[in-house]
């Protein structure tokens, strides 16, 4: 399943949410355990009628979602995810709390979805629809990220078999925009608000997540997405073999304008022009385990559950999410299935396939 730069959202394992604190890391926590469709839901004893995207309950059960202890903590916490827009929550006279997440599925279709009991989703099982733009409110507010903003921000910014990057058909690579493939922690430093020295101990902390290559010279840094379920095997590569594939790149691009402001600038844009000429056939060959297995990613995403399909999703990404596909391609893992199914998308002519959201409870 592709992950083009194109589509305005990706997916977010429910058993791999963002590390440590920041506003990003409580709201995934929030959507996480939302309500997958309509329905009665059934919460510490208490029935509530409950939407899609909501959640209803008490401050007991809310600070448990998100890891706190004290009541003023997480109202606060609320408050701040309210006045950027990311919920609406309100507390009853009763002590009934209520939120719903903004930026979530509106419409669940499909037969996986009807005539089940459960509303709430099962924690640990399925993924989120993650919007790539949603930290984007944070960079225009001029917020200083924590820990989990700046994890979740490499995170929805990931491709995976993107065309204008070479290095995403090797493993899923973050990019920030068309010509945003290599990296600088000075970059990164800016955007987060940060020290270059703190950029570079988050990714010493997470890079079993976040693996950092350090370019020759002042190219800069390529950073991967080792966690990203793209639903096939691959390895995360070693740097001799993206310098390999860098140095393919300068050849191709060697008559190429220099007029650039940099050489970080400079290969940025090389790798967008020329990735399409680069053959990767001899390192596909060498890297890809035969049997599929030893797959580089976090420890605790085994999946153990086939994918349903969902879905309309919210305005924004409705074009990227029209239709299931009558694909019948099915993904094997070491437990069982995935079923395979998400709208066609056409690049260039060709027909790729989305990603469809899906629910698992």
């Amino acid at each position: 399943m592709k992950c083009l730069l194109k589509y305005q959202w990706v997916k977010l394992p429910r058993n791999h949410l963002p590390p440590g604190k920041g506003i990003m890391g409580a709201w995934a926590r929030l959507a996480s355990r939302s309500a997958f469709r309509n329905g009665t839901a059934v919460y510490c004893g208490y029935t509530n009628e409950v939407t899609i995207g909501t959640w209803a309950g008490g401050i007991v059960g809310l600070k448990s979602i998100l890891g706190l202890k004290r009541r003023q903590q997480a109202l606060e916490m609320m408050d701040r995810l309210a006045e950027l827009d990311y919920i609406d929550y309100a507390l009853a006279k009763t002590k009934k709390l209520t939120y719903q997440v903004k930026d979530w599925v509106v419409k669940c279709s499909g037969e996986p979805c009807m005539g089940r009991g459960a509303v709430y989703a099962t924690e640990g099982y399925g993924f989120l629809c993650l919007p790539r733009n949603i930290t984007q409110r944070l960079l225009e507010r001029n917020y200083q990220f924590d820990e989990a903003d700046a994890w979740l921000d490499l995170w929805c910014h990931t491709v995976w078999q993107e065309p204008s990057n070479v290095f995403s058909h090797m493993a899923p690579a973050v990019q920030l925009g068309r010509y945003g493939s290599i990296l600088t922690l000075e970059s990164l430093g800016r955007r987060w608000g940060w020290e270059k020295t703190k950029v570079w101990r988050f990714f010493k902390k997470h890079a079993d997540a976040f693996p950092l290559y350090k370019l020759p010279g002042s190219f800069g840094c390529l950073v991967l997405n080792a966690a990203y379920p793209t639903g096939e095997p691959f390895v995360v590569p070693s740097l001799a073999q993206v310098v390999s594939i860098l140095e393919k790149i300068r050849i191709q691009g060697k008559n190429a304008s220099s007029e650039l402001a940099s050489n970080h600038e400079r290969i940025c844009k090389l790798v967008a022009w020329y990735s399409h000429a680069v053959q990767l056939s001899d390192w596909e060959s060498s890297s890809l385990p035969e049997n599929g297995e030893n797959r580089v990613a976090h420890p605790d995403l085994n999946i153990t559950r086939a994918y349903f399909s969902l879905c309309e999703i919210l305005e924004y990404v409705r074009e990227d999410c029209q239709g299931i596909s009558s694909s019948s391609q099915q993904i094997k893992t070491n437990h069982g299935v995935l079923s395979r199914a998400g709208p066609v998308d056409h690049y260039g002519g060709i027909e790729y396939d989305g990603f469809e959201g899906t629910l698992l409870w």
